[in-house]
């Protein structure tokens, strides 16, 4: 292979992600009722690529947000290392203020240069890009092409500075919501990725009955 497309998406809503609890590797919840609506308008739409294999975290909500594609046949692969960040002792837990405090001075501390800092009892985003490092060799190593990747918010930023080579200060220029979808493709002689879509969440929105092509790269 010259090249690799790589579709990269974000899995769909959870009732943690509804009412703003702390969910991260720690926490292994299923799609809500929205996070399913949405998973099937993602396949809807995107089902005309021609993908050759799908990985996604070990989680369940991610494969939970691919399934109607493995129900297909695709051969899936999952990956601890695109697990999401563990956020420690704020897992499950509803932020008060001293908590939005001290999330604001974990954010601020990345920002900073800090990139060693981690909440009490979680994963500094160091830690996240040292174990997607084995995720992203393994993706590149594997020959099918194009491949869909299903992850997790945080987790995703940290793996597109990865990709792209960018200083993990830079992780938060990522925009991110529920489902939607980043394309990349990877130059195999040049050793590097290109950003060709980002942050789409088209498919989402579309009304029924309009033709749902999917956006091309």
């Amino acid at each position: 292979m010259r090249t690799k497309t790589i579709y990269l998406i974000r899995h769909g809503q959870t009732e943690y992600n509804r009412k703003g609890v702390v969910q991260g590797s720690g926490i292994d919840a299923p799609l809500n009722e929205t996070g399913f609506k949405q998973a099937q308008s993602f396949y809807e739409v995107y089902r005309k690529i021609p993908f050759q294999k799908v990985f996604t975290s070990v989680l369940q909500r991610s494969i939970q947000t691919v399934q109607s594609f493995l129900d297909d046949g695709l051969p899936h692969t999952p990956l601890e290392g695109l697990n999401e960040i563990n956020w420690g002792e704020k897992e499950g837990k509803v932020a008060n203020d001293e908590d939005h405090k001290y999330y604001r001075f974990i954010i601020d501390s990345w920002k900073n240069g800090r990139y060693d800092q981690a909440i009490k009892g979680g994963e500094s985003p160091l830690m996240v890009m040292e174990r997607q490092k084995s995720a992203l060799a393994a993706i590149l190593a594997d020959e099918n092409d194009p491949v869909l990747i299903c992850m997790h918010g945080r987790a995703m930023r940290i793996f597109l500075c990865l990709m792209l080579g960018y200083d993990l200060s830079r992780m938060d220029e990522f925009k991110h919501s529920n489902l939607c979808l980043y394309v990349l493709e990877y130059d195999y002689a040049k050793q590097k990725f290109r950003m060709k879509i980002e942050n789409e969440s088209a498919h989402l929105t579309l009304p029924a009955g309009e033709n749902k092509e999917p956006k091309k790269p």
